[in-house]
């Protein structure tokens, strides 16, 4: 009996193995214009969040300040389309020798979460984010509304770089 347990476990362990060297390491794009990023961006989908729970018509607005970092400022309505508006600000650091397109994210001092752009439009219509781990997830849009075919196309480069699409849910917008 003992050595049925040793051998499921050495099978499992060579399948979580065998996964993780089969994991696509996360790339982002090879640069960010922020002068063009900046602005405003409506929240298409996302993997949900705690910290988001409850939102609707989730928007982010970006600002490129004097000392060299991104104003970030989030919003959202509580618990309906009317809701209470709920708002938070913060700052985003761009890594060194990214192409801006990977960043930081303070909203609490001293943490930092990663803010990887994984997918933006020639136009930067849209724009995917994420984190190297792919615990986080949001497609945004110029626009509170997405031409089905773009957000197609965008889950679909999300199944090739191994998200589990499972998890996203469409943000509702007005």
């Amino acid at each position: 009996m003992c050595y049925q347990k040793i051998i499921v476990l050495l099978i499992s362990l060579s399948v979580l193995c065998i996964s993780a060297l089969n994991a696509q390491p996360l790339q982002t794009v090879p640069s960010v214009d922020l002068s063009r990023y900046s602005g405003k961006w409506y929240e298409i989908a996302s993997y949900p969040q705690k910290f988001q729970q409850g939102c609707h018509c989730t928007t982010a607005e970006y600002t490129l300040s004097e000392k060299g970092y991104v104003i970030v400022e989030n919003r959202c309505n509580r618990d309906s389309v009317r809701g209470k508006q709920s708002y938070i600000r913060g700052r985003a650091f761009v890594e060194k020798n990214s192409g801006n397109a990977k960043l930081k994210v303070q909203f609490f001092w001293p943490f930092r979460g990663k803010y990887w752009i994984i997918d933006l439009a020639d136009d930067y219509g849209y724009a995917v984010v994420s984190h190297p781990g792919k615990q986080y997830l949001w497609i945004l849009s110029r626009s509170p509304q997405m031409d089905e075919a773009v957000y197609s196309g965008i889950v679909s480069r999300l199944r090739q770089n191994g998200f589990d699409l499972s998890r996203i849910r469409r943000t509702v917008q007005q």
